[in-house]
């Protein structure tokens, strides 16, 4: 018999009203667990507006401990549910000490791991590295580019910044992911014109789609909407595109938003990445002997 997973995700706006975020999430939540859905995610700091697009301390007061008001909401869900969800948080681990954090709920389980956003950013809009500290990497602890088991299959949960990291997907399809998660939190600059608002968007979705193709996994992708204000008033704010997408292990678009609130359902075939990989072996073939230079920061 044939292998199925019923997969979903939430495509929404956010405030910086926690109660009025996390109650849109919920919706989505509900919604999708009633069509079915086993595994739900949801995009990047869900919870709040995206904070990063000026420095203020006074910021950090947005951060919780995983086991937080956020969290248990999550966690709650997800046991009365009995799904497997993925939220977002903006983890406070210790005093000064914060990270962009995703996290794993397993139905009655509760949490079952999370991923600390590996790739931090720092551009104009998005000063990630004022506030988050990267995750660390320590395979033996299972922290980093390592798979989060769920009775659901193992899953390759990376953050928006890794999505464009080639290495970070292949990590994760080496440590036995089934399938690879991008909850995310991308837009335009306002002032950008309509061509490079294209490039910019088309590169977003060729590049994960692109994870699909070369570890023969799928892939799911959510992202935020609607114009989020520069608070600050230096900057024009940012226009998040939406655009989230699930495509199957051949970078095949199974289910693809648009730029309004929606959610997304699909029943993936599990056992197609091992057809897949049967065709196209590219772990058989990789040149392992050949790649110690990757390591290095770039070849002067």
């Amino acid at each position: 018999m044939t292998r199925t997973l019923k997969v979903g995700l939430v495509q929404q706006p956010a405030w910086p009203d926690k109660a009025r975020s996390l109650a849109e999430s919920e919706a989505g939540i509900r919604e999708l667990a009633g069509a079915g859905a086993q595994l739900v995610m949801l995009q990047e700091l869900h919870a709040t507006h995206y904070f990063c697009q000026f420095e203020d301390t006074a910021l950090f007061d947005l951060a919780e401990p995983l086991d937080g008001p956020t969290g248990q909401r999550l966690a709650a869900l997800a046991a009365e549910l009995d799904i497997v969800l993925v939220g977002s948080l903006f983890e406070r681990r210790a005093p000064g000490l914060y990270h962009n954090t995703a996290v794993v709920y397993d139905g009655g389980h509760g949490r079952v791991g999370q991923y600390r956003k590996m790739h931090i950013p720092d551009d104009p809009g998005f000063y990630e590295k004022f506030y988050f500290t990267p995750g660390d990497h320590d395979a033996a602890r299972e922290e980093g580019f390592t798979p989060i088991d769920t009775s659901l299959g193992r899953l390759g949960l990376l953050v928006c910044w890794d999505q464009w990291y080639p290495e970070a997907a292949r990590l994760m399809a080496l440590a036995g992911a089934d399938l690879l998660l991008y909850p995310t939190a991308i837009g335009w600059d306002p002032q950008d014109d309509d061509d490079e608002k294209a490039r910019q968007k088309d590169a977003w979705t060729l590049i994960q789609r692109s994870h699909a193709v070369a570890n023969g996994l799928p892939v799911v992708v959510a992202n935020r909407v609607g114009h989020e204000s520069d608070h600050s008033g230096i900057g024009p704010g940012i226009d998040f595109w939406g655009g989230s997408f699930i495509c199957g292990p051949q970078g095949e678009l199974l289910a693809h938003a648009g730029q309004q609130a929606e959610r997304l359902l699909v029943t993936l075939d599990m056992e197609r990445g091992e057809a897949v990989r049967r065709i196209w072996p590219y772990l058989r073939d990789r040149r392992v002997d050949a790649y110690g230079d990757l390591t290095r920061r770039y070849r002067d």
